[in-house]
């Protein structure tokens, strides 16, 4: 639902606004404009989120705000709340994103664009096709494609016109305007005879050339310049839209892993029936309870009992660790310990629990807790990218004002000096055809489409113009560890002692669901007989198997029991270095010991290698302890220096800020939760398709299923496409600055000048037609 202004409260005060009208960096750069313009206000426009994001001092209102955005020219709203405990999903369509109904009207006006586009050029360029008549036929499809289809770039230039500006919009509606009037007009002077077809005009009618009216002179017509452009446009201006959408997404997704329903305990210190409520009426002091399989439902601490929870996605962790009224969290296998306070382990909203049960007070809800901080991390991040500025939109800002003017003065000065306004005429429309931006505007979509069509077949997703342009002038990449670089799946990779004891212990821990469990049944598969299972405290497990007494855990559970390791099993544990320690014993004597560690992705020391082959500075960035991020490192290739280990998300964005301000622009590369904001923040962000939603959302490149090698592949298929798209542009510009002058001279008739278009535009479509047969060097 929609919500009205309120006011902004005394003193500082943040306010995001949702703006509706935006479509180019000009669009930005007057709202911005028009709300810094207030005493007191610091704005920052976001075109990919059409957003603005403006910090007061606390002497505007957001009716004032609301105003300044109308008068630029386009409507404003407050953003609703983003709270993680809203119930209001706000005005955002089925993605969750602001953009999805502008794109989704954008799509049939492409679909009836498309569908008549490709009669009107075949009638009008294929010899043999043409009829008499058959320009009024190729007319009547133009029409609809002249106006309607073309609507959304009309209404622009409009809103700019009103406002004394001008973008890529206003040439593109001025170049249509300008092909289907002044090839109508010669149409119907024509008397109508004009056969719209290649084998009456030489090099064909429309933008190619002319045709022969019923006394056999040439008549300009350009019907088939104005669909094409159009369609080409509307089609560059769709994938714009999905790849907005698919930014804002980020937010929502962090907002939809928020636990849904909380099981209450205890309120206001008074015990109470266990009752299941929605998790947006939780309150700070609440007690609610957990169990495996569920989220926990706010920031807290653990009051009663011991549970194993999964943070990987949070915090990057490679292991579940244990959270417990004890006040000790612990890797679950025996990894580092994290300090936790004294009254019992701190655990966030939104972890998931693997095994056990516990009661848990929330310290934290609502937009308070972690998770939601992370949401408005990433949406800041994404407001404070800067607007991609294309070049086409940059330069059309003083384009069509001069064309205009040009245009003008030939029409006056070839008045006066032939005394014959129709005479007058023809240089004039020739100067407007010829700077019809057919060309200028096919300089960004068809390479884009040539760039996405060839990164689908070596699997990669590039999401829109704004990745190509940040592809540029990279010095460094940054690598999330867990699930990016390694495959978050456990292995055992040192074991020492008794393998009998081992063949134990994997028959007993096949019996949990915890990915350590796991690896140990993985590395020792055995048959046999298993009773008696119980979970013991600090991540350890107790059973009978074969009729023995078996104990598998941690070092801390297993002394927790009574059980000590001896010393040589605990050094060769230490001497292995960053693995996560599981010790076992069999009738009450430590016999057996695992070293368990995150798998290495196949492809991840090749990756890293032609990354620095290039050079690129690369980095590693993880929440996970530090002596499991140096032992991946080690194996990879990565200096150790460049090891950021214990990182929560927020601390993820600075190093990527740091970075970047040490090194250039700047690439994450990463999966999870926790990596959202710093994907956000970087110049580029790459995900996996076997990442998270809120990961591939904040993305600007996603590389299909686990080819971490995709990466520098990636990279350098945007780099051969941002080449394409400025080897265009810079013809397409060439052509019209060259172009311009002759036509004014009157050394170029209007049918010359949409032959000239013509062969502009199929010069740039060869030129990023080049792009389907790119391959990676080496």
């Amino acid at each position: 639902m929609t919500r009205g202004p309120r006011a902004v409260s005394a003193g500082p005060a943040a306010v995001d606004l949702r703006i509706d009208g935006m479509t180019c960096a000009s669009c930005v750069r007057r709202v911005e404009r028009r709300l810094n313009a207030l005493e007191g206000v610091e704005a920052s426009v976001n075109l990919p989120l059409a957003s603005a994001h403006v910090e007061t001092d606390g002497t505007v209102t957001v009716e004032d705000l609301v105003a300044a955005v109308e008068k630029a020219g386009y409507s404003a709203a407050p953003e609703p709340s983003g709270d993680a405990d809203s119930d209001d999903d706000g005005d955002a369509g089925p993605d969750g994103s602001p953009h999805a109904p502008a794109a989704s009207a954008l799509k049939p006006r492409l679909i009836v664009a498309a569908a008549l586009t490709v009669p009107i050029v075949a009638m009008s360029m294929v010899p043999g096709l043409g009829f008499p008549g058959s320009a009024w036929v190729v007319a009547a499809l133009t029409a609809p494609v002249a106006t309607w289809a073309a609507w959304p770039f009309h209404r622009a230039a409009a809103v700019n016109a009103r406002h004394g500006g001008s973008t890529m919009d206003t040439l593109v509606s001025l170049g249509v305007t300008v092909a289907f009037v002044s090839s109508l007009v010669a149409l119907v002077t024509s008397g109508g005879g004009l056969a719209q077809s290649a084998g009456h005009g030489g090099l064909g009618s429309g933008g190619m050339g002319g045709g022969h009216d019923s006394a056999g002179a040439h008549v300009g017509v350009y019907f088939e310049s104005a669909a094409v452009i159009v369609t080409f446009l509307l089609l560059g201006r769709l994938l714009e839209k999905r790849a907005t959408a698919r930014a804002s997404s980020a937010v929502r997704a962090l907002v939809e892993a928020s636990p849904r329903h909380a099981v209450l305990v205890e309120r206001e210190g008074r015990p109470l029936d266990p009752r299941r409520i929605p998790a947006s009426r939780l309150r700070a002091g609440d007690v609610v309870r957990v169990r495996a399989g569920e989220l926990v439902p706010a920031d807290g601490r653990v009051r009663s009992g011991s549970i194993s929870v999964d943070t990987s996605s949070m915090t990057g962790e490679s292991v579940p660790r244990m959270a417990s009224a004890q006040g000790s969290a612990k890797g679950s296998a025996g990894g580092p310990a994290e300090a936790g306070p004294s009254e019992g382990s701190r655990v966030d909203a939104g972890s998931v629990v693997v095994d056990g049960s516990a009661e848990v007070e929330a310290l934290a809800v609502g937009r308070d807790t972690r998770l939601a901080r992370m949401g408005r991390l990433v949406s800041e991040a994404q407001s404070k990218k800067a607007a991609i500025a294309r070049l086409a939109d940059r330069v059309s800002g003083v384009f069509v004002p001069v064309v205009l003017g040009i245009a003008a003065l030939t029409l006056v000065g070839w008045w006066i000096g032939t005394g014959s306004f129709a005479h007058a005429l023809g240089p004039a429309v020739a100067v407007l055809v010829i700077a019809c931006p057919c060309a200028l505007g096919l300089a960004t979509p068809v390479a884009l489409v040539a760039g996405s069509g060839r990164g689908a077949e070596l699997g990669i997703y590039i999401s829109g113009p704004q990745a190509l342009e940040q592809a540029s002038r990279l010095g460094a990449v940054l690598f999330d560890k867990t699930g990016t670089l390694t495959t978050g799946r456990m292995r055992a990779a040192a074991a020492h002692g008794e393998e009998s004891a081992l063949r134990l212990a994997g028959a007993l821990e096949s019996r949990s669901a915890h990915p350590i469990a796991q690896a140990v049944a993985a590395a020792y598969p055995a048959e046999a007989e298993v009773s008696d299972v119980r979970a013991l405290g600090r991540g350890g497990v107790q059973g009978t198997v074969d009729g023995r007494s078996v104990v598998v855990g941690s070092p801390e559970a297993l002394e927790a029991a009574g059980l000590e390791a001896p010393r040589r099993l605990l050094g060769a544990l230490e001497q292995d270095g960053g693995l996560s320690r599981v010790l076992v014993a069999v009738d009450g004597e430590v016999t057996a010991a695992l070293g368990i560690a995150d798998t290495v992705r196949e492809d991840a020391r090749e990756t890293v290698a032609r990354l620095q082959d290039a050079g690129l500075a690369v980095f590693m960035l993880t929440g996970d302890h530090e002596q499991a991020a140096l032992r991946v490192a080690e194996q990879l290739g990565i200096p150790a220096e460049n090891v950021r280990a214990g990182l929560l998300p927020e601390d993820k964005v600075a190093e990527v800020e740091r970075i970047r301000a040490e090194r250039g622009r700047a690439v994450m590369v990463g999966d999870g939760l926790n990596d959202a904001a710093a994907l956000a923040t970087a110049d580029l962000g790459i995900s996996l398709t076997t990442g998270t939603d809120a990961a591939r959302g904040a993305s600007d490149i996603t590389v299909l299923g686990e080819r971490l090698s995709s990466v520098p592949t990636a990279l350098g298929l945007a780099r051969a496409t941002l080449r394409t798209v400025k080897a265009n542009l810079a013809w397409a510009f060439a052509y019209n600055v060259i172009g311009i002058p002759v036509a004014a001279a009157g050394l170029l008739s209007p049918m010359f000048a949409g032959a000239a278009m013509a062969l502009s535009s199929v010069i740039v479509v060869a030129n990023s037609l080049r792009l389907r047969r790119w391959r990676p060097k080496g």
